[in-house]
C-alpha cells in the first residue's frame, strides 16, 4: 500500500441525538469533539440523527409524521395543474 493516502482508522464514538444512545465502533470519520466513554478512554464523536436505538423500524414504535399536511399540499399542487390541462 502507498503510504500517507489513506485516512486514519480508528475507534470512535457515534451518539444518537434523538435517544442520546451512545456505542464504540471503528470508522474514518474525523470530530473535534470529544467524549469520555465508561472505559475512561476519550474518543471523538460522531452525532447522528437516526439509530438503532431510535429508528421505527427497529424499535417497533411509529413516529407520527404530518402526512396530512403533505397529501393536502401535493393534492392542491397537483390538481389544479391536472385540471388546466384536462380543460385545454
Amino acid at each position: 500500500m502507498k503510504k500517507d493516502i489513506h485516512p486514519e482508522y480508528r475507534e470512535v464514538v457515534f451518539q444518537d441525538t434523538s435517544s442520546d444512545f451512545k456505542f464504540v465502533t471503528r470508522s474514518t470519520m474525523s470530530s473535534n469533539e470529544t467524549i469520555t466513554m465508561e472505559d475512561g478512554k476519550t474518543y471523538p464523536v460522531i452525532k447522528v440523527e437516526v439509530s438503532s436505538a431510535s429508528h421505527p423500524f427497529y424499535t417497533g414504535k411509529n413516529v407520527f409524521i404530518d402526512t396530512a399536511g403533505r397529501v393536502e399540499k401535493f393534492r392542491n399542487r397537483y390538481s389544479k395543474k391536472a385540471q388546466q390541462s384536462d380543460s385545454e
